[in-house]
């Protein structure tokens, strides 16, 4: 057999021959003897021939293999699920059959609880990760099972697995369904596995609020758990975010699917929306009550950052003001002096593409109640244009800014601290598909994104799916970081959003062939959505809606 193999998605190729039929977990072993590289970091899986795999699929014919490290999102998914399983085995082990509950992400790692017979003590939690590592340390077999559908259901209903239950009904299509375990920990997650428990060597346990924080290192830097950073401000986002889920009747993936089977699903779109608009309406109280003047909101990408602002401005005029709307691209630095990332491509995410000191000095000038000559950057030249723009405003007058550096005090540290009011915004979908398999964020992210990019940017789906990691380093640096710096958190989730986004990204993802290096990616995502029913009409969803800003039909953004 001919094999081309690299480790790395901008690589050279290595061209490799096999005599036999072998394991891509041998070929790794093969293929360091061959070249006598060591790798960075551990492979967790491979892409073959645009097919994402375990390490123990058997190549048996002439193929490309791309290995990956946890620098790959595909690659993390599978090292949060098998830790997953490690982390149950452990608490399994020393509790019995306390139940686990994975609630959601935080802190560059999942929020969790054990519903033990009482609240466990940071000793306790200690202990939970004392056996984890005897269970790394043992390099146990994850062990893969394919059961059949009748016994999966009898062994679902010995568990009392409810929710796995209802899905798993629902789906008559599936005859098959594959299960993991470690030794007597067994468990059904959707999604792959590496091939034992010495693979997983990174992880941090700690006692958070009510529960556990099971973390895992980033993309960035795969060989450790990087320092833990305060995010209260996002916990208590995912607790009011419970609380509307429970107004709406919705805590799982089925219950979402049973509404819209049931025709349930206009009054859940209402209700949702209304949600938003009293929570928006709050924000602009807030802000009137406190005579801020300064209004920063930053969010990852696909937040609705856009629409979110634009509404915020509406509510602020109910409270009798009227604000200034604008974003910080204008303040970019000449192209000629701005930044350039590692493969010598212009940084525009980076703080230092902007000018920050032009910014603060016309916003303080504005706040004085001088006329400023505002800047709008030719993206066409590179280079600020003057003169177009002059402006002034009243004594109360609000300036609502936004901009993904926002939160971070560099950008506005000449302006006094008691102007500022900074809102993050991301969608923190906090819907699970069952108690141990979560919705990722990052994925819902992506299909608004995609949605957008292909309808009204003409972007492939292709070049949203490469794309995406570049952004989520920027995120990492640029935003994330700074989440405790807000006032507050706004999430710009639906929960209805991902039977909506179906409808319109299902057809763009099935069109990645696999011949395509995105197939992977584009499987992946197609194999979540297969857990939620669509929504096909969706005219009853406002033109104001945040998820307009996606799906088109917005009438704040006038498409």
């Amino acid at each position: 057999m001919d094999l081309k193999i690299r480790t790395d998605p901008k690589g050279e190729w290595t061209d490799m021959k096999l005599d036999a039929p072998t394991q891509l977990e041998e070929i790794i072993h093969i293929f360091k003897d061959k070249t006598g590289a060591k790798p960075p970091y551990i492979y967790l899986c491979a892409i073959v021939n645009n097919s994402l795999r375990e390490l123990d699929y058997v190549i048996r014919e002439d193929c490309s293999i791309e290995f990956l490290d946890m620098r790959s999102g595909l690659a993390k998914r599978i090292y949060q699920h098998s830790l997953l399983l490690i982390y149950m085995k452990a608490v399994k082990d020393i509790y019995g059959n306390a139940e686990v509950n994975v609630e959601y992400s935080l802190n560059k790692g999942l929020y969790t609880e054990v519903l033990a017979h009482h609240e466990l003590s940071e000793k306790e939690v200690d202990k939970i990760a004392e056996r984890m590592r005897e269970i790394i340390d043992a390099n146990i077999p994850l062990k893969k099972e394919v059961i059949a559908r009748d016994d999966v259901m009898k062994w679902l209903k010995e568990q009392g697995m409810t929710e796995k239950i209802r899905l798993l009904e629902k789906r008559k299509d599936v005859k098959n369904v594959q299960f993991y375990s470690i030794e007597d920990c067994r468990n059904l997650f959707y999604g792959m596995m590496v091939p034992s428990t010495g693979y997983i060597r990174f992880f941090d346990l700690m006692k958070f609020k009510n529960g556990i924080l099971l973390r895992y290192p980033s993309e960035k830097n795969p060989n450790e758990v990087g320092p833990y950073l305060e995010q209260s401000m996002l916990y208590y986002a995912y607790i009011e975010s419970k609380k509307w889920h429970r107004l709406m009747e919705v805590s799982y993936v089925e219950d979402l699917n049973e509404i819209i089977r049931k025709g349930g699903y206009r009054e859940l779109i209402q209700l949702s929306e209304a949600l938003h608009e009293k929570k928006i309406a709050d924000i602009a109280d807030m802000i009137h009550r406190q005579h801020k003047r300064i209004i920063l909101i930053a969010g990852p990408s696909s937040s609705g950052k856009t629409t979110f602002a634009r509404r915020l401005c509406t509510q602020l005029r109910v409270n009798g003001l009227k604000p200034l709307y604008l974003g910080t691209d204008d303040y970019f630095v000449e192209r000629s002096e701005s930044p350039r990332d590692e493969h010598g491509e212009y940084n525009y995410e980076d703080l230092d593409a902007l000018d920050i000191k032009l910014f603060n000095s016309n916003m303080n000038d504005l706040l004085q109640g001088r006329e400023v000559d505002m800047p709008r950057f030719d993206f066409m030249s590179g280079k600020k244009v003057f003169g177009e723009r002059i402006t002034s405003i009243s004594k109360n007058q609000p300036i609502v800014i936004e901009g993904i550096h926002g939160l971070n005090e560099k950008l506005t540290a000449d302006i006094s601290p008691n102007e500022k009011f900074k809102i993050y915004i991301s969608p923190f979908i906090n819907l699970n598909i069952d108690k141990h398999n979560r919705v990722p964020a990052s994925d819902v992210r992506m299909l608004r994104r995609m949605v957008r990019d292909f309808n009204y940017r003409g972007h492939s789906p292709e070049t949203t799916i490469n794309d995406w990691p570049k952004v989520r380093r920027g995120e990492e640096k640029n935003i994330f970081p700074f989440i405790d710096e807000s006032n507050v958190v706004f999430n710009s989730s639906h929960l209805y959003e991902i039977s909506v986004l179906k409808k319109y990204s299902e057809k763009l993802l099935r069109g990645i062939g696999k011949d395509q290096e995105e197939h992977a990616v584009a499987v992946s995502i197609l194999r979540f959505l297969e857990f939620f029913e669509t929504i096909e009409d969706d005219s009853i969803i406002a033109n104001n809606s945040i998820l307009r800003e996606f799906i088109g039909g917005s009438v704040i953004l006038g498409d």
